[in-house]
């Protein structure tokens, strides 16, 4: 998700690309379409002839691509390298945080371009209306998702930085949440332009401090003291909507995103684009016909009654933003069932206790096995250790764990009825289960 609108991007700007993967997904796929030549299974003959090989985090240094390309004098080098020479060649706008930063740039995009600035743009996800995630402009504005996780956003000299929220993740590239934060002040503090923040997010304060007497500095949320406030909330047939007020003047959005974590994003995209010379009341038309971003509180149909929704949620505040979401959907009439993949054993091992209370809004919780994304496994830790944080501090929750496809196909066939909304969640192959469970109804 993160190479192919990269791949998508250059290609646009005129390079000739092509690429490898080791196996074929939805990624692979919509690189061919776009004219991208992708092999599957890696293979030194694949980088004979080419200037510049890139590649991401999860390709291992001992790769015989990376090796091939060495040897024959070729420049090689991680996908933030790239990342960065585009930032430094453009207008760019950086959309980094812990939580929705994929909603956040996509929806910058769409304002941007809908008032006719032709942003090109890079974002981690599927995007209606985008390639691949990738945009390609004729203007000077760059939007890009920035991640912290692999260092990416370390070497980014954005001119322009919006930053969502900060929160504890990635302990296993950062000692502790001040590294997090500190990581996120120094992209700040590094950026030369406007600085958009998070004026109700606690964990975002040593980022305002380096920066709050600046006046490239504006903030966003519901606190009287944001810029950019967003008040009147309410959940709509559609979506939401909400009055977003900046300089003196409001604007309603009816938007199609669903939750007050959507408004907040919707905020810091309208707080940026604002600086950009985008005004309100455009922004507010533009933001009404916004589709979304693939994986975001995804509807999946109906089964039996029961209203499917597949979401990238995977940390505590995303899993607990969902299921808000679900629970004021206007097809949820019944129950909330929530079905929740771990991600990433190291994360679980040093965080599953945080899981504790981000399913206090579901009825019926089913908590599956770990999916590794690349990591290896770590001896004793499952799925099952986020069911014991939530029945140590719920003991009368009703949890259950369910380690294989089936078993959760099971836990949640055996329990909805009609009027039940059932959210999957997680960045895995979670992503499935909506299948999983209708064709398991046949």
């Amino acid at each position: 998700p993160g190479m192919s609108p990269l791949a998508v991007l250059m290609k646009g700007l005129g390079h000739e690309v092509s690429g490898s993967d080791l196996k074929m997904s939805a990624a692979v796929e919509a690189a061919g379409e776009a004219g991208i030549p992708v092999s599957i299974g890696h293979s030194a003959d694949h980088v004979a002839g080419v200037e510049i090989v890139t590649y991401s985090t999860a390709v291992p240094a001992d790769n015989p691509e990376l090796a091939a390309a060495r040897d024959a004098g070729a420049t090689v080098c991680h996908r933030s390298a790239v990342l960065a020479a585009l930032c430094s060649a453009t207008e760019s706008v950086a959309v980094a945080g812990t939580h929705g930063k994929t909603t956040t740039s996509a929806l910058l995009t769409h304002l941007l371009a809908s008032a006719g600035l032709e942003p090109s743009c890079i974002v981690g996800a599927q995007v209606p209306g985008l390639v691949n995630g990738a945009r390609v402009g004729s203007g000077a504005l760059f939007v890009l998702e920035a991640d912290e996780s692999d260092g990416t956003l370390d070497v980014l000299v954005p001119r322009h930085l919006v930053l969502t929220n900060v929160d504890v993740d990635h302990l296993d590239y950062f000692d502790d949440l001040a590294g997090v934060q500190q990581c996120f002040v120094d992209a700040a503090v590094r950026t030369g332009g406007f600085v958009v923040l998070n004026a109700d997010d606690d964990m975002s304060s040593p980022v305002r401090a380096a920066v709050s007497k600046q006046d490239r500095c504006v903030t966003f949320g519901v606190s009287g003291s944001a810029h950019c406030r967003v008040s009147e909330f309410s959940d709509t047939e559609r979506g939401s909507s909400f009055v977003v007020s900046m300089n003196g003047e409001s604007q309603r959005f009816d938007t199609l995103l669903r939750g007050m974590h959507n408004a907040l994003n919707c905020a810091a995209a309208v707080a940026m684009a604002g600086l950009l010379g985008v005004d309100l009341r455009r922004a507010a038309q533009s933001a009404a016909t916004f589709e979304g971003v693939g994986r975001r509180f995804t509807e999946r149909g109906t089964l039996n009654g029961v209203t499917l929704v597949d979401d990238y949620a995977h940390l505590p505040a995303e899993i607990a933003a969902a299921l808000a979401a679900a629970r004021s959907h206007p097809s949820a009439t019944g129950r909330v069932i929530a079905v929740f993949q771990p991600n990433r054993f190291h994360r679980i091992a040093a965080m599953a206790d945080a899981y504790a209370h981000c399913f206090e809004a579901a009825d019926h919780v089913v908590i599956t096995d770990v999916y590794a994304s690349g990591t290896a496994p770590i001896e004793g830790v499952t799925g099952e250790l986020v069911v014991d944080a939530v029945r140590a501090a719920h003991p009368h929750c009703d949890i259950v764990w369910a380690p294989r496809r089936g078993d959760i196909v099971r836990a949640v066939s055996d329990y909805m009825r009609p009027g039940d909304i059932c959210i999957s969640m997680g960045c895995g192959d979670i992503e499935t289960f909506p299948d999983d469970l209708i064709g398991a109804s046949r």
